[in-house]
């Protein structure tokens, strides 16, 4: 089944952030789609999905999406 897309973006950027345990792969992922970072983060299992939609010069709009295994 061919997924859905509710908004049209200008460009669409897929990411898959691959690296060595403990390196902060989920930390970079944070800090760039929720602005938070955790020195104390314990490590993930599995995957971590995240997007987060930037408006370049108007009208211009960038969707990422991140997939950190």
């Amino acid at each position: 089944m061919a997924s859905r897309v509710d908004h049209e973006y200008d460009y669409l950027f897929k990411i898959v952030l691959i690296g060595d345990s403990g390196v902060g792969k989920s930390n970079i992922l944070s800090r760039f789609t929720r602005n938070e970072f955790c020195l104390e983060s314990k490590s993930t299992i599995g995957v971590e999905f995240a997007t987060r939609t930037l408006q370049a010069s108007s009208p211009t709009e960038l969707c990422s999406s991140f997939l950190e295994v």
